[in-house]
């Protein structure tokens, strides 16, 4: 159901893979919403996913970019308001990545080479998006920057290794940065803290198909789709969210305020 939330609105979209992708079903629904966008990820992913798949259905326009990339930043930023006409009124960052965990190292014996890769691409990455944004001064008053992020921020996930650490520092990120944007050019900047969602990415983390079943029996609502969080972020970037800045946004079906549910302990108590 489409209520023109985003009418008028236009923004940059960040991590798009395949239809499995949260970033995907975002895109999909801003397009519904009315918004237009152009749709960005490295070079090597965009060759791995289907993209411009997407690119066709939604009218977009895509723009391949190293997030790690200063110069690869600048050129997303000035080439969108050239083909949007005009500032931006929304971003989503949904990217990340750790080579720990593709290559299997542990926690405790890191390749540390690949750990400050990993959290260049999660997290270094939104803070030189946010400072290429606000130099340009590309975004409009009130618009609205969110990054994707998990619950392994604040609470231990062993198998989710380095990757919570990039996160913690994503969720920093954005309220250091957020208080800048908010006092200088009244932007919002948010995280949305989602579920596990069977992404490609996800199902990358050893163990995830544990993490799925736990989550949604100790939350009283289930598990957050990647659709429920593609609606989450519509609000967010929509003028109904004004005010909502500097705070991470848990999209879990209640899972991050429980301590132990009925399902849990039955399951222990039958094992």
């Amino acid at each position: 159901m489409s209520y023109n939330l985003l009418k008028g609105k236009k923004g940059i979209i960040f991590g798009a893979l395949d239809p499995n992708s949260i970033a995907w079903k975002t895109a999909e629904r801003v397009h519904e919403e009315g918004g237009e966008f152009v749709l960005t990820n490295a070079p090597i992913a965009m060759r791995m996913g289907q993209i411009n798949e997407l690119a066709a259905k939604t009218n977009s326009q895509i723009i391949p970019a190293d997030a790690t990339s200063l110069e690869d930043l600048e050129n997303l930023v000035e080439k969108s308001q050239e083909i949007l006409g005009g500032k931006i009124d929304f971003v989503l960052h949904s990217i990340g990545m750790s080579v720990n965990v593709r290559k299997g190292k542990a926690y405790t014996d890191q390749n540390y080479a690949w750990t400050h890769k990993g959290w260049d691409v999660s997290a270094g990455s939104f803070h030189k998006t946010m400072s290429v944004l606000y130099k340009k001064d590309a975004m409009n008053e009130w618009g609205s920057i969110v990054a994707l992020t998990y619950m392994a921020a604040q609470r231990v996930f062993p198998d989710y290794n380095d990757m919570a650490d990039n996160k913690a520092y994503l969720e920093s990120i954005a309220r250091s940065f957020g208080y800048f944007f908010g006092r200088d050019k009244n932007v919002r900047v948010n995280t949305i803290s989602q579920s596990p969602t069977p992404t490609t990415a996800g199902q990358g983390v050893k163990g995830f198909d544990g993490f799925l079943a736990y989550a949604d029996k100790m939350s009283p609502l289930g598990n957050a789709t990647a659709e429920d969080c593609a609606n989450y972020t519509i609000a967010m970037f929509s003028d109904l969210t004004k005010r909502v800045t500097l705070q991470n946004l848990f999209n879990d079906g209640g899972f991050s305020n429980m301590g132990v549910s009925d399902a849990v302990m039955e399951k222990f108590v039958n094992d």
